[in-house]
């Protein structure tokens, strides 16, 4: 069993972003867990989001207390928050920033972060800063837990009531992140 823990802030998309990793693990054929944990945050207030993958039914229903891969939404978390907390020596972090993963300071292995600049290519391509989503191109690309195939029918599924602008502009933003 692979899990995740998904960190941001409160209208960055971190519960979508948990839900859109199940729904991709679904699409590959594998078993998922996707729940958030917050109380009565705020927009702007750190959150919390988890996601459990397997090839086998999930039993466990408790919060994810070690990690085997950190999404980071927002970089400002870094100091703000341990998000390195239980993490194990070969757990992996994605982290949305436009440094250079040299750079990031963190209780992390450096070979296993992969920084991308989702906010860049989210506004380039979206035109808003909804990195959520481009984020999960590059956990795709970096951990291959679930197929880009995936990824795009999840978002054609969790969108459909957006239109079909909004899914291409995702997909294409998701597929750029990927090929980082």
């Amino acid at each position: 069993m692979t899990q995740i823990r998904i960190h941001g802030r409160g209208g960055q998309g971190v519960v979508t972003a948990a839900e859109l990793i199940a729904i991709a693990a679904f699409n590959d054929k594998r078993q998922a867990q996707a729940f958030p944990s917050f109380g009565v945050e705020r927009t702007g207030a750190p959150i919390e989001a988890f996601v459990r993958l397997a090839d086998k039914p999930i039993k466990t229903r408790e919060h994810v207390y070690e990690p085997d891969i950190l999404i980071v939404l927002d970089a400002s978390l870094l100091s703000t928050i341990d998000i390195a907390k239980g993490s194990k020596p070969n757990t992996k972090l994605i982290i949305n920033t436009a440094k250079n993963k040299d750079k990031i300071k963190v209780n992390i292995n450096q070979t296993n972060i992969f920084a991308v600049d989702a906010t860049k290519i989210a506004l380039d391509i979206i035109g808003r800063n909804i990195a959520n989503t481009v984020t999960l191109g590059a956990l795709a690309k970096a951990t291959g837990l679930v197929s880009l195939d995936g990824l795009k029918a999840a978002i054609k599924q969790k969108f459909s009531d957006k239109g079909k602008d909004i899914i291409a502009k995702n997909i294409k933003a998701v597929e750029k992140a990927y090929k980082c």
